[in-house]
């Protein structure tokens, strides 16, 4: 077994070879000299040395060109054992012989590309191995790109349960509570229940708390089942602006009693987002809550009224980068302590793992990001608030700038 490339870089990644496999040693030298100089070639000498060599370079190839007529074990069973075990290579036979009757067994067992007769017309050949790679790089390209979606998926539906748990896991404890005060109707007064109150108002405010987490946790569920359903139709049409996002953020999410009023916005400068609604509706989610959360066990010793802003912007990620339509999520909260912010969107970090946070919230906003070609970038100092840009240099380049003040929500 030999590997020959005639001066064709090796440093390729993913499928790019062509195997000749043929018994005859001055066969695949010919072949590795003539078509050398367009494709990087790999030669073996039979069934089993063309196995082994896939075994260790399989990823490479992309092509397999084998002979009919050998000893041991025929090109069929090669053909055969290949479609089996890498199914990404292209098969072309070649035989002297042009049986028609091995040429079908080729095509049922091996679902070869083209059969080729030796000996082999120079042109003809050097066209068909163009299309067969060619024909192996769409399919690698295709499973890569379903690879990526089902990971997208997975990690997707994961972070989505993740989020539908928490208010769900809120309701079930405002109904236990309300289980627990619940007291025994007193004889003749049927069809009234009492609900024990350790201070006026605390029940209402548990069944309205309640209700918005289920709201809340039913809004992501119906988003992304209206998003399967439209990926099912092939409806693609839909355009979704910026400031429809931060409204539906605005309408849906559940704010604690009081916390809507800490909510500011300025859509001064929308745009058309690129991507599905329900992910970039779930990063803005995350977001705000983040915010929220750190304001929250702050907002006692704050001087100043907590507030969280959603801004419609434009601004450069980088110096000498053009600007790009963002989003940015301000507060003035208590900061990021500078070993927790260099780790932010790289790994897993929280500071909140005593109440259930994982660290994957902001790591799954900056994959959302990445996938749609744009970046999230996170400012923070202690004691200085938090801003985190979402930048979407693939969004509606036509800015619209609403005659609209910021207001606040």
């Amino acid at each position: 077994m030999n590997t020959e490339t005639n001066g064709v870089s090796q440093a390729r990644k993913g499928p790019h070879a062509i195997l000749m496999v043929d018994d005859e040693v001055h066969a695949c030298k010919w072949f590795a000299r003539l078509y050398g100089n367009e494709f990087f070639v790999l030669t073996a000498h039979s069934v089993d040395q063309a196995l082994a060599l896939l075994a260790q370079r399989g990823h490479e190839v992309a092509v397999l060109l084998t002979d009919y007529a050998m000893p041991a074990r025929d090109g069929v069973a090669l053909l055969s054992a290949v479609r089996r075990e890498y199914p990404h290579v292209a098969r072309l036979l070649v035989s002297a012989y042009a049986d028609k009757d091995m040429a079908l067994s080729a095509v049922n067992q091996g679902q070869v590309e083209a059969i080729l007769e030796k000996p082999l017309d120079e042109a003809l050949t050097r066209q068909t191995l163009r299309e067969a790679l060619a024909a192996c790089l769409q399919r690698d390209r295709q499973n890569a790109l379903l690879d990526r979606r089902e990971a997208a998926l997975r990690e997707t539906l994961g972070f989505l349960a993740h989020e539908v748990t928490s208010p769900l896991a809120t309701v079930r404890g405002y109904l236990s509570a309300m289980r627990e005060r619940h007291r025994d109707v007193p004889d003749g007064e049927s069809g009234v229940a009492y609900i024990a109150q350790q201070k006026p108002g605390d029940v209402l405010f548990m069944i309205d708390a309640a209700q918005r987490r289920a709201e809340y946790a039913q809004s992501l569920v119906s988003t992304f089942v209206q998003s399967a359903r439209d990926a099912s139709l092939g409806d693609a049409s839909a355009s979704l602006r910026a400031s429809e996002l931060v409204a539906a953020v605005q309408q849906e999410y559940p704010f604690e009693a009081g916390e809507e009023a800490w909510l500011r916005t300025e859509l001064n400068a929308d745009f058309t987002l690129p991507g599905r609604r329900d992910l970039l509706y779930l990063v803005l989610c995350t977001l705000v809550k983040n915010a929220l959360i750190a304001l929250r066990s702050h907002a006692d010793q704050m001087s100043v009224p907590p507030q969280v802003k959603i801004a419609l912007t434009r601004a450069t990620p980088a110096p000498g980068v053009p600007e790009q339509a963002a989003v940015a999520v301000l507060d003035n909260g208590p900061g990021i302590p500078p070993d927790v912010l260099k780790r932010l969107t790289l790994e897993p970090v929280t500071t909140r793992a005593d109440c259930g946070g994982s660290g994957m919230g902001l790591l799954f906003c900056g994959r959302v990001m990445s996938a749609l070609g744009g970046a999230i970038e996170v400012r923070s100092e202690v004691g200085q608030g938090t801003e985190i840009m979402l930048y979407f240099p693939n969004a509606d380049g036509r800015v619209a700038r609403a005659a609209q003040e910021p207001r606040a929500c």
